[in-house]
């Protein structure tokens, strides 16, 4: 199978990249994580200059009507500038709304999520007491819980949504390691909440669009590490020569450049399986989280090393690509949970 990205995609990817790291600066990005983790600003120039924030979204609801390849291009372009940006929980709202809400919840949150008036996340819970109209529950690390407007809370096979400003919802924020997409303790209080009609369906899509969009994050983090090591190798002197010209240095980076070739094909299997609904895009799909979030993390530690003693500190950005690409390990299941999934489905009882 030969992929390449249309005209229309590559148009995405570059005016995505362009906007990101213009704007996506590690000033702003520090100045955020010393806050909430939230850069509204950008996050707003990102709903309203580029139209993007609605990917999901089909064109008679206000969005554009796009894939999953172009949500993999625009989470790839985040990861690559570590952007302290709602994506990954307005994703998941966003479609999950699409594919289980009734009209009257699409007509009243879809434009407003859309056009970044609101601030979407999206939190699990294993246990919840529902009263019909309201809901009690405790849902802990949640992506941006503690800035989100509204939120989806996910159950076994049910999905309910919940506006934050209501004073029966409590959000805890926490310091995590990656400080660029900070979690939360999310309370519900006998909450007023709307439940979603078909929330096994609203359910799958936030968990297809959330598995895929770590992945393509994890690609963007691994990818930028090797061009910035890269550039790093040309510029530093040593005995009289850069040290990307040493042999050693070298090899760690081919193996860097290797593991992202492979984690591409990852990334973008899942994407396409997604958009043709092919038997095996779960298996894509777990694949994918599993690769790429491993691809990412040896590719920020070893950024942090080929540095040298610049890259162990506060004021280099290396760190940052390395907690993102930790915190992608965990967030939605580990690379071990992914892989047992792999297994089953390839091997069936044998695994």
């Amino acid at each position: 199978m030969d992929f390449v990205f249309t005209d229309e995609q590559v148009m995405i990817a570059d005016t995505v990249s362009a906007f990101l790291v213009e704007s996506a600066t590690s000033e702003r990005t520090r100045a955020a994580m010393a806050a909430d983790g939230l850069d509204r600003s950008l996050w707003a120039s990102f709903c309203e200059d580029l139209g993007l924030a609605g990917i999901g979204v089909p064109e008679e609801s206000g969005g554009v009507g796009l894939g999953m390849v172009e949500q993999a291009i625009v989470a790839e372009a985040a990861g690559a500038t570590v952007a302290p940006l709602p994506l990954l929980g307005h994703a998941m709202l966003v479609r999950a709304i699409v594919a289980g809400g009734s009209h009257e919840q699409k007509d009243t949150w879809l434009s407003r999520l859309v056009s970044g008036r609101i601030v979407g996340a999206v939190a699990r819970a294993e246990h919840w007491q529902d009263k019909g109209s309201s809901l009690s529950l405790v849902a802990d690390f949640v992506p941006h819980g503690a800035s989100a407007d509204l939120i989806m809370v996910c159950g076994e096979a049910r999905a309910w949504l919940v506006d934050a400003a209501q004073p029966q919802v409590t959000r805890i924020g926490h310091v995590t390691m990656d400080q660029t997409r900070p979690l939360a303790t999310v309370t519900l209080t006998e909450a007023r909440v709307e439940e979603l009609p078909d929330g096994p369906a609203a359910i799958a899509a936030a968990e297809v669009t959330g598995l895929l969009s770590l992945s393509a994050e994890a690609l963007g983090v691994a990818q930028e590490a090797l061009d910035r090591t890269v550039a790093y190798s040309k510029e530093r002197i040593q005995f009289g020569r850069p040290i990307g010209s040493f042999q050693a240095y070298k090899h760690r980076l081919a193996d860097m450049m290797v593991l992202i070739e492979q984690a591409r094909s990852a990334v973008y299997w899942a994407a396409c399986a997604l958009d043709e609904n092919d038997a095996d895009a779960w298996l894509a799909l777990h694949a994918a989280k599993s690769f790429c979030a491993d691809t990412a993390f040896m590719c920020a530690a070893n950024m942090i090393q080929l540095h040298g003693g610049i890259g162990f500190t506060w004021e280099h950005d290396a760190h940052l690509f390395f907690k993102r690409a930790r915190s992608i390990q965990t967030l939605m299941g580990s690379g071990n949970h992914h892989r047992e999934k792999v297994a089953a489905m390839v091997l069936g009882e044998a695994a």
